[in-house]
């Protein structure tokens, strides 16, 4: 535990004057014996508060050092900005204050605002619901006839890259005290974009073009790639989940 300015005083009144002045351990000894619930003091520290009274004629922190706080009228406006624009960023409200990055983070921070992200949700016609219940019934009565017909169903992970500045939830947010649950429908297939899936069994990235939702009254649209093949099938109804 530090000392405070009070308990230097009193290793200064331990210290004595002329004559009746302690040896540095014994003042240790003193103190030890005063506050024995406390971690006992150095003999390099009394000579350090002993240094300081003689140079200095007190034994008070010094002024502390480093950057200036910042001022609350610059808190209150970067406050109002994220008021203003709950989706404005950390660079945004820098630039247009004047004040640094650093700052601004430390303002959201101290005020507890965090950046929340968009939840993505897809968005429902009203068929959607009986295409679920087919997709199911396709499965179980297919896993009925094959009991591998699951198990022969490889899952890899893929990314679809938006090219008309469709919302991005890495990169959107809404700053807030509390998580306003914020949600935006989107369509799950648009006319530009792209997608990157990855083949487990050729080790192979396929970038195709998605052009439609998978439907029973649509024939198969298939898209070469020089490694793989995706496509569609016609028989299964793939609803959104």
């Amino acid at each position: 535990m530090p000392l405070n300015e009070r308990d230097r005083i009193e290793i200064l009144m331990m210290i004595g004057v002329g004559d009746r002045m302690r040896t540095q351990q014994e003042v240790c000894r003193l103190f030890h014996e005063m506050h024995p619930d406390r971690e006992p003091v150095s003999q390099s520290t009394v000579s350090r508060i002993e240094r300081k009274y003689r140079e200095l004629g007190h034994v008070r922190d010094a002024p502390r050092q480093g950057r200036p706080k910042i001022n609350e009228n610059v808190q209150q406006d970067v406050i109002l900005s994220a008021l203003e624009n709950p989706h404005c960023t950390v660079r945004q409200v820098s630039r247009d204050l004047n004040i640094g990055k650093s700052s601004v983070s430390n303002i959201f921070k101290k005020v507890k605002y965090h950046p929340y992200r968009v939840r993505l949700i897809h968005e429902l016609a009203e068929d959607d619901f009986d295409r679920r219940t087919e997709f199911c019934e396709y499965m179980m009565d297919h896993n009925n006839q094959n009991n591998g017909f699951i198990a022969n169903i490889l899952f890899s992970d893929e990314a679809t890259f938006f090219l008309n500045g469709h919302v991005n939830r890495q990169n959107t947010r809404y700053w807030s005290q509390e998580n306003p649950h914020w949600m935006q429908e989107y369509h799950t297939q648009h006319p530009q974009k792209k997608k990157a899936s990855y083949d487990l069994k050729t080790n192979s990235v396929t970038i195709s073009s998605v052009a439609s939702t998978a439907s029973l009254d649509r024939p198969p649209i298939p898209h070469y790639t020089p490694r793989s093949n995706v496509s569609q099938d016609p028989d299964l109804c793939i609803p959104p989940l």
